[in-house]
């Protein structure tokens, strides 16, 4: 197994917890209210990730850490609108609007054909997932489409904070800055809560913040490292189907047949990329082993 479909496949894993890390947090809306949900999460993943990167802000310079703090301001606006589109207009659907934003990075940056292809199935299949929905709240569907905007500015950072920043330097960073800039909204749903609810909100958050927030951004920024950013934004037409499993498995939100359809639209999309992937990291490595002609010039074709 190559390396590239090693990538997309724990690009995909990634994509089920964040899913399932968000149908959790969503289970204590009533309690905390979204932005104390997203404040729980980087709180939970920033003390993670700093645990185990350390990073040394004096060595790793100004130049370097920007794209690290500019993500950690991704992640606020990103987060902070998607669950306040999950309360108005459902995990599922709030979520498949939000995938429009690393579809169109996906379809703007790529010249391939199948590339293009599997990123038109998989839109295909997020239009289907959507199904007949009577009655949308405009406010729930602008906020979903701000989160798409932030989630194709969140792919582009992670790409750069992982490229110069080792490990997951960039993620702690990012995470920090998340939680430092929404940390007034952890007091404030925490000072507003019955000391009895206290623990099972602590607990719920703690989960959401590592299945949501900790563990997948850290497999962003490594994946972004061995797959273009086209692939990658294809990859992520997965999240469609996970939220609308997820909702389906711990919020009891029920498919309808044309759901149904799209998620197999989406992992046929999802199947044909990581191939494709595979074929292409296949023949390089044969390429790299053939031997130079006589009198043929290195580094030149």
């Amino acid at each position: 197994m190559t390396r590239e479909r090693i990538a997309a496949g724990a690009a995909v894993g990634g994509a089920v917890s964040v899913q399932a890390g968000a149908a959790i947090g969503a289970t204590i809306f009533p309690l905390v209210g979204p932005g104390g949900v997203v404040a729980l999460r980087q709180a939970v993943a920033a003390a993670a990730l700093l645990s185990v990167a350390r990073p040394s802000f004096r060595s790793l310079g100004w130049a370097r850490v920007r794209p690290a703090l500019l993500l950690g301001l991704v992640l606020v606006v990103m987060n902070l609108t998607v669950y306040g589109a999950v309360e108005r207009i459902g995990l599922g659907l709030a979520v498949t609007l939000e995938f429009l934003g690393p579809l169109t990075l996906a379809l703007v940056g790529s010249r391939r054909r199948l590339d293009l292809a599997c990123a038109a199935i998989a839109g295909i299949g997020v239009a289907l997932l959507t199904g007949t929905v009577p009655g949308l709240d405009p406010i729930g569907v602008l906020l979903a489409l701000t989160a798409a905007a932030a989630w194709a500015a969140y792919i582009v950072l992670s790409q750069r904070a992982g490229r110069d920043l080792p490990g997951v330097d960039g993620t702690a960073i990012a995470s920090l800055v998340a939680a430092v800039l929404t940390s007034p909204l952890l007091v404030v749903a925490l000072l507003g809560l019955d000391p009895r609810q206290l623990l099972h909100v602590v607990l719920v958050g703690l989960a959401a913040g590592i299945l949501s927030s900790a563990v997948p951004y850290s497999i962003d920024l490594l994946v972004l490292r061995r797959l273009p950013r086209q692939l990658f934004g294809v990859l992520q037409s997965v999240h469609p189907a996970a939220a609308a499993l997820a909702g389906l498995v711990v919020l009891g939100q029920t498919l309808g047949a044309w759901q149904v359809v799209g998620l197999a639209l989406i992992t046929l999309g999802n199947v044909v990329a990581v191939g494709r992937a595979g074929r292409a990291a296949g023949q390089g490595a044969a390429a790299s082993d053939r031997p130079v002609a006589a009198g043929a010039r290195p580094g030149r074709r």
